[in-house]
């Protein structure tokens, strides 16, 4: 359990890191990522690429989290 100072510090952490700014974001997309990407996608009816970054993979999940209504 996290107590209220930590929890009021969290949003100046770098918690969410801009994908952009990401260390490893050019690497391949995880296989947490693409598993998830593809179920968003199914239910989207979109198609997603299997070869994007780690990076692109975060932004299309943000991405249709939003148009599926899922995610925060």
């Amino acid at each position: 359990m996290t107590d209220k100072q930590t929890q009021a510090k969290a949003e100046d952490s770098n918690m969410q890191k801009d994908p952009d700014r990401w260390v490893t974001g050019d690497q391949p997309m995880t296989g947490a990522q693409r598993s998830y990407l593809h179920t968003l996608a199914e239910e989207a009816k979109e198609d997603v690429e299997d070869d994007l970054t780690k990076a692109e993979a975060s932004k299309k999940i943000d991405e249709l989290q939003e148009k599926t209504g899922r995610g925060s």
